[in-house]
């Protein structure tokens, strides 16, 4: 079977995560034990005060050796390496992370969520006083972990390379790979989803329906048919995926404030008469009135994905029915 192109592409590389180093990690030479049931990726932390971060879960849904496809709330997700993944399967759940220049991705079993890989990538930073350890990025915080049977290849490199490194339920690294990912979102995350996603770039490219977006982990292609019209090459976009919402911030170039913002989410009347709507919004819940929407709002029901569009000033453009 020949799997879907791609409609939103996010491909991150080892290399490209070479750039900002996570802050405050500690010294500890203790090993770790990670927690037996697999965390919730949309409960990582400061998801909101972090960007790029993505929190996503998967299912697998086509495997072959060293590459493996997954479905996700938002679209497909394609791991894929050289030196690993060469057992997925279809009785297996992935959850993937990402939190600035760090990538986590945990492979558990479906029928008692035991353990079946943990890969974390990001660049290197050692232990200090010599201790023989590499501090990584985790969903539960940053954590050292002991170099095991790898110790001649990790203390080769240099503070800052990227690498990828798996390590088991004890925090013991048991392997060093690469691990690439390609991300494809073309749609709004279904009720009940725990899906998150911020990143914040530039628009450089437009064709037919796809926004090419620039961003800190590469170069994206966003499907607009997710609720953004009119986007221009040279434009900042700010793109907010949350459980079932999605907002996209378009702001010119070196502006300040946005001059659109596309809310995308259920349809929910926040008053009898309908004369409101509800959404989720990076600042919490906000209501719009719906006298600009009359025609899109008609006979639509509550539930149904719905797109509202403000202007700088935060008033309402116009309500479109999302595709």
């Amino acid at each position: 079977m020949t799997p879907p192109s791609p409609i939103f592409r996010l491909t991150l590389l080892c290399a490209a995560l070479s750039g900002l180093l996570p802050l405050g990690f500690p010294a500890s030479s203790v090993a770790q034990t990670f927690p037996d049931t697999q965390p919730d990726p949309a409960a990582a932390t400061d998801h909101d005060e972090t960007s790029p971060s993505i929190a996503l879960k998967g299912s697998v849904w086509r495997a072959k050796p060293g590459i493996v496809f997954l479905k996700t709330p938002v679209g497909l997700l394609t791991l894929s390496s050289k030196t690993t993944l060469k057992d997925m399967r279809a009785s297996q759940r992935v959850s993937f992370w990402i939190h600035e220049s760090s990538m986590a991705v945990e492979i558990r079993k479906r029928a008692d969520d035991s353990l079946v890989h943990r890969y974390l990538t990001g660049p290197v930073v050692k232990g200090s006083d010599g201790t023989k350890e590499l501090t990584r990025w985790t969903p539960d915080g940053d954590m050292p972990f002991p170099y095991g049977t790898h110790e001649s290849q990790l203390s080769a490199l240099r503070d800052g390379d990227p690498v990828t490194v798996e390590v088991d339920g004890t925090g013991t690294i048991i392997g060093v790979h690469d691990l690439q990912f390609d991300l494809q979102i073309g749609q709004v995350p279904p009720s009940g989803s725990d899906a998150h996603v911020l990143l914040s770039g530039t628009v450089s490219k437009l064709k037919s329906n796809f926004i090419f977006f620039k961003t800190p982990v590469g170069v994206i292609n966003v499907n607009a048919k997710i609720g953004i019209k009119n986007a221009k090459v040279g434009q900042t976009m700010t793109l907010h995926v949350h459980h079932h919402s999605v907002v996209a911030d378009l702001t010119p170039p070196n502006g300040a404030a946005p001059i659109r913002r596309f809310i995308t989410g259920p349809l929910e009347f926040s008053t009898p008469d309908r004369t409101e709507v509800r959404f989720w919004t990076p600042a919490g819940e906000q209501t719009f009135p719906t006298d600009r929407g009359k025609s899109a709002l008609a006979g639509a029901k509550e539930g149904s994905p719905i797109t509202v569009e403000l202007n700088g000033d935060g008033a309402v453009v116009d309500f479109y029915h999302s595709d």
